[in-house]
């Protein structure tokens, strides 16, 4: 496949830079996907002040006609997604079908967007006989997005959608690991839009920081880790910029005594190695009540050790490497030391290409059995294809284990019995939890706020209350003149 040449995005002009970031498959090390603009500070000035000039003009268009251009966005994505999911699956490393479901998904997330956005927006008036009040939604002005590499295009569209719908104009900066599917798509939707309402800049964690400290950006949009996040928060404090962020996961799974194990198992393994694990609401460690601990494992083991690893584009594959060094240095370090310890690890999964398994980081899903509550792989957010079973007595028990984490955004349960789940569901501490499965069901992507609690993030995504993230409340009050 040819290599292709990636441009800055700048007041919807392509901007070439002197020097260029090559990205390589995470299945196939030795192949070039493309090469990548690598911006400097200079163009992240270029970039915001573009973004503002748009920003001027287009918070005066009217709310009918962002959601036009919007509408037609997501058929640009729906029309794209053959190209953009094969680009996306070689960069990322996901299974095609993921990256299709993907690419369906950030077009939903456009349309539900747009659900919202009339009676949102609408201004809120009441009068009495002494006055007139009126509440309205105006837009914040340039936004930062800063975007991770495991879900590139709809956590992008979750940026962009809101804002853009909302009258705000945008910076976005893809991952430097998954930078290429987003900037041809954000291409493809800018021309559609006014100059400088959509601008694109790459760049490491110094190109980050010019766009987070940035005097004209006023808000910082990001979804990644901890620490970054950490940094944007002391780069935004000076300017006291707005932000919003959706972090890390360790989401527990908490199975209860009376679940149908057939039923439950398979859904559970699709939530723990989906994306091979690397998803911010992954099952990342599941409790099982000790009555059905040996039985849950040896069904586990059978379904994981179906998966068949192997290359994204490979028709016959059901598991994928993980999408860069870091990240597979960091889960062999830790199944290295779960290695050490008493716990047991099983490493699962049929390889379709052993002479390609050093040519791809490629990883087998591995399962972790009689761990301790408190061992690294319960504790930590593995992001990869590894998965600790912790064994429990009572609901009292396990309500605690789950909750003794720093960590609070998804939860789930699973039982036979709903009024259980729910009042096991009211004591989570997560933003989200789920019942009988992991993940949003369609009405959930409609209607849930989307982010966490504690370190896993500050303010939300989706729904109204996404949209209520891009706009500033401004209120009028006219005093009527009093009759003598």
């Amino acid at each position: 496949m040819d290599s292709e040449r990636i441009e800055l995005l700048i007041n919807n002009q392509e901007v070439p830079t002197d020097r260029y970031s090559e990205i390589k498959d995470p299945g196939r090390l030795t192949d070039v996907v493309g090469y990548v603009a690598m911006g400097n500070v200079h163009h992240v000035d270029q970039a915001v002040q573009a973004a503002y000039q748009a920003f001027l003009s287009w918070k005066k268009t009217s709310l009918e006609e962002r959601m036009t251009l919007l509408s037609h966005a997501a058929k640009v994505l729906k029309d794209e997604t053959l190209p953009l999911s094969s680009t996306m699956s070689r960069e990322t490393g996901m299974l095609l079908k993921v990256s299709q479901s993907e690419i369906n998904l950030a077009i939903r997330v456009i349309q539900v967007t747009l659900e919202h956005a009339e009676d949102f927006l609408r201004p809120i008036q009441m009068e009495d006989e002494n006055s007139w009040v009126s509440i309205e939604k105006r837009p914040i002005g340039v936004i930062a997005g800063i975007v991770p590499w495991n879900a590139p295009m709809v956590l992008t569209m979750q940026k962009v959608a809101p804002a853009l719908v909302a009258g705000n104009t945008v910076v976005i900066k893809p991952s430097p690991n998954a930078p290429m599917s987003v900037s041809i798509a954000l291409k493809k939707i800018a021309s559609l839009f006014p100059a400088g309402v959509i601008n694109v800049i790459h760049g490491e964690s110094d190109i980050g920081s010019a766009l987070n400290k940035h005097p004209l950006v006023r808000k910082i949009s990001f979804t990644g880790g901890g620490n970054i996040a950490k940094q944007i928060m002391k780069d935004a404090a000076d300017s006291l910029k707005s932000i919003q962020f959706e972090l890390g996961g360790n989401d527990p799974a908490i199975v209860l005594d009376d679940a149908n194990l057939d039923e439950v198992i398979p859904k559970i393994v699709n939530r723990v190695f989906w994306r091979s694990g690397q998803i911010c609401i992954a099952v990342k460690r599941i409790y099982v009540p000790n009555v059905m601990y040996e039985s849950f494992y040896s069904k586990m083991c059978e379904i994981v050790d179906e998966f068949k690893i192997g290359h994204s584009l490979d028709e016959r594959s059901t598991f994928g490497p993980v999408n860069n060094n870091n990240q597979y240095q960091y889960v062999k370090g830790l199944v290295s030391r779960i290695k050490l310890g008493s716990a047991k690890i099983v490493e699962l999964g049929k390889r379709l290409e052993p002479e390609q398994w050093n040519n791809g980081y490629y990883l087998q899903p591995a399962i972790v059995r009689d761990v301790d509550p408190m061992q690294e792989i319960v504790t930590c957010e593995q992001f990869g294809p590894v998965i600790p079973l912790i064994p429990y007595r009572t609901d009292e028990e396990v309500i605690q284990m789950a909750n003794k984490t720093e960590y609070g955004l998804g939860s789930s349960v699973w039982t036979c019995d709903f009024e259980r789940a729910l009042r096991i569901s009211r004591e989570m501490e997560a933003g989200m939890t789920f019942i009988n499965g992991h993940g949003q069901s369609r009405l959930g992507h409609e209607f849930m706020p989307f982010g966490g609690v504690k370190q896993s993030g500050i303010g939300r995504e989706n729904s109204e209350v996404g949209l209520a993230e891009f706009i500033e409340y401004h209120a009028i009050n006219y005093h009527k003149p009093q009759k003598s």
